[in-house]
């Protein structure tokens, strides 16, 4: 049983034959009666019975379209209640994002947001591994996530867009002996001390690739996830670090270099559900994450061209 069955048993009740209800329903009488045999599948008891050359509703084929009436009006109802929470302007939409990105991307949402027709966000950090960002896409209806340049693309099972592809470069203290140069190489950096993230996060892939360039490893010995606690270790001299150069804030006892021979660049990506979209306030809120992007792309970059070369 289902609803386009109850439509055409109500409209067989009021027209009376096969043939004029076909029309109203611009189906073939063919049609018509199939769905009515399958109708009567559902039902123990006979909802039709001739009456001379007409098709006619018995007691309990009445019953049932008048049951379909009711519901029809529920489903018009839900359909409308459904049309009103994907149009509404000032839905809840809820957005994840690992650190660097929150404190960058989240002000700017925040100040922009404002008003009785604006989204309502809802914000959370999700620092996570790589491979578990699309799974955040469950429980946020968008979620920002980071990849090196040359990483596997994400799943099918969401939808993404780059908003940054954003250069990671190497942080030291402004003092020191590297400072003086305009870019590093990873023979400059390979016998320093570093400071990197955890295993299975993105960056790990970039800090291997340096050592392999160098052709040796790494002496790595602090890992530190959140780079504002990274910046203070750096600047205190506990070791060198790759940091975003447009997501981090400038920091004034560090020296932000360039490094040349391997590939140093990461990409922050929106990802959501393909049917997240859907809603009008989620489109709103990816509209301004775009355009936020560009604003951390073009100030960050401006501010730190001198320091950077």
């Amino acid at each position: 049983m289902n609803e386009r069955q109850l439509q055409i048993l109500r409209e067989l009740g009021e027209l009376g034959s096969v043939t004029a209800t076909a029309e109203a329903l611009l189906m073939t009488p063919s049609a018509v009666s199939q769905q009515l045999r399958l109708l009567q599948r559902s039902v123990p008891v006979p909802l039709t019975e001739r009456d001379g050359r007409r098709l006619v509703l018995t007691d309990a084929g009445e019953a049932l379209a008048r049951a379909a009436i009711e519901v029809e009006t529920a489903l018009a109802k839900a359909r409308h209640t459904v049309e009103e929470f994907v149009d509404r302007p000032d839905a809840d939409v809820s957005l994840a994002a690992f650190h660097s990105a929150a404190a960058a991307f989240f002000p700017l949402l925040v100040r922009g947001g404002t008003g009785p027709r604006r989204p309502r966000l809802a914000l959370a950090d999700e620092d996570v591994a790589q491979e578990h960002f699309p799974r955040l896409t469950r429980d946020y209806d968008l979620v920002l996530g980071h990849r090196l340049d040359h990483a596997p693309p994400w799943p099918d099972s969401v939808a993404a867009s780059t908003l940054l592809r954003e250069p990671l470069d190497v942080a030291l203290p402004a003092d020191h002996p590297l400072a003086a140069k305009r870019r590093l190489t990873p023979r400059d950096v390979a016998d320093q001390p570093w400071i990197t993230v955890h295993d299975g996060f993105p960056l790990m892939a970039t800090i291997d690739a340096i050592g392999a360039a160098a052709n040796r490893q790494l002496d790595i010995v602090h890992r530190i996830n959140e780079f504002t606690v990274v910046a203070e270790v750096v600047a205190a001299g506990g070791g060198l670090a790759l940091m975003p150069r447009w997501t981090t804030r400038p920091h004034p006892a560090l020296a932000f270099r360039p490094l040349s021979g391997v590939h140093t660049r990461r990409h922050i990506d929106v990802l959501h559900r393909p049917e997240r979209p859907a809603r009008r306030a989620v489109r709103t809120v990816l509209r301004e994450l775009h355009r936020a992007a560009r604003t951390i792309r073009d100030r960050d970059a401006h501010a730190r061209s001198g320091d950077t070369g």
